[in-house]
């Protein structure tokens, strides 16, 4: 299950990246889609680290839990 959450998180990276390379293409032409793109980006970030430092909590809790 871990391993999955690790995978989703870097598909929210992915997501990101083609926000941002949207966003450069697009500026100059279409200025209402670029705006677009820039919400993806930042709340494709902001998933991300929301879901790794949820991950990271449950893995210390699991740890803690074993011990």
């Amino acid at each position: 299950m871990i391993k999955i959450l690790k995978y989703t998180e870097y598909l929210y990276i992915i997501v990101a990246i083609f926000s941002i390379y949207r966003i450069y293409t697009d500026w100059n032409t279409d200025r209402n889609m670029a705006y677009f793109f820039i919400f993806f980006a930042v709340v494709s970030i902001s998933m991300f680290l929301f879901r790794r430092n949820y991950r990271k909590k449950f893995e210390q809790r699991n740890k803690d839990n074993q011990k």
